[in-house]
């Protein structure tokens, strides 16, 4: 895995999203479909408390990339997290192709793109007025 980030461990998987991003929001809600009932908690990083809760992931780590924060602490990003996410969910282990040397590559370089330009493919949703910081 990428990461080697470990922060308290929340007992369960939990994937820290932008809440802010309308991508990110549609993706967070078809994540929750295909993750079901496997105790994976979805949370916006935005949320008041959210990131207080695991020391080390902090707001810069979460606007760069996707968190997810598996049950023992470790912390992985990106597109990996995806994979990991949805690895135990049926045809989950298809999604293994992404370790094949030069796909991740490819696909992390992919993701970074997109996660860096998210605010101008899909807009922006701050219900407390702060989009303005967000789009530099």
């Amino acid at each position: 895995m990428g990461s080697a980030l470990r922060t308290t461990s929340p007992g369960h998987d939990v994937i820290l999203y932008d809440g802010h991003c309308r991508l990110c929001g549609g993706a967070a809600r078809q994540l929750q479909r295909w993750l079901g009932k496997t105790g994976t908690r979805l949370l916006s990083f935005r949320e008041d408390g959210v990131l207080a809760a695991f020391p080390g992931v902090t707001e810069d780590r979460c606007e760069q990339a996707l968190q997810l924060v598996l049950a023992d602490g470790r912390v992985v990003e990106g597109l990996e997290a995806l994979v990991l996410a949805l690895g135990q969910r049926p045809l989950g282990r298809l999604l293994r192709v992404y370790y094949l040397p030069g796909l991740r590559q490819l696909l992390d370089a992919g993701y970074r793109i997109v996660a860096r330009y998210r605010f101008r493919i899909a807009g922006r949703q701050c219900p407390d007025g702060t989009c303005a910081v967000h789009f530099k």
